[in-house]
């Protein structure tokens, strides 16, 4: 009798044989691999330091400046955290108004943000500033800002610090 039809199911089997007619598969078992004296416990190191090894060995990848971690880009974030919102007490960058920030092998800054909405009172001089802050980090050499409403800003985009100056914690 086969165990599947044509379809891959499995077929039970027929009335008159029982489970207890199914020899039990071997058990698996467990032998030393050395009959002579047990592993000490610097053979037993040594054994786990070697995958280690390699890990330990290579070295960090150097970052550029203008990546995250970089030097250059956390200059960037410094001074974007510098410019504080006049209504809201909370610097631009804890309050979620810096959507992204991208700086190219030649210094060049990009900063894409947004205004806690269209008709807020800083709508013109508020992307000024932060092109003139950001302009004035030692290295870049040229800043742009992009003024962006997709996606509003809400909130939710605050970071916690901000939320807790704030009383939202």
């Amino acid at each position: 009798m086969n165990d599947t039809d044509n379809n891959d199911r499995i077929i039970a089997p027929p009335p008159n044989e029982t489970v207890g007619d199914v020899a039990p598969p071997p058990r698996a078992r467990v032998q030393d691999v050395a009959d002579d004296a047990p592993e000490t416990d610097a053979q037993k190191l040594g054994r786990k330091k070697d995958y280690l090894e390699g890990f330990l060995k290579e070295k960090p990848q150097a970052q550029s400046d203008g990546e995250p971690g970089g030097e250059l880009y956390e200059a960037i974030i410094a001074a974007l955290k510098e410019i504080y919102d006049p209504e809201i007490p909370v610097n631009i960058y804890d309050l979620g108004l810096i959507y992204g920030v991208e700086v190219t092998e030649g210094g060049h800054a990009t900063v894409q943000m947004t205004l806690t909405t269209p008709h807020c009172p800083v709508a013109e001089s508020m992307p000024g500033e932060v092109e003139l802050r950001v302009g004035a980090v030692p290295g870049v050499g040229d800043a742009e800002v992009n003024l962006v409403w997709d996606p509003p800003w809400d909130p939710g985009k605050m970071s916690d610090e901000a939320k807790l100056e704030l009383g939202m914690l």
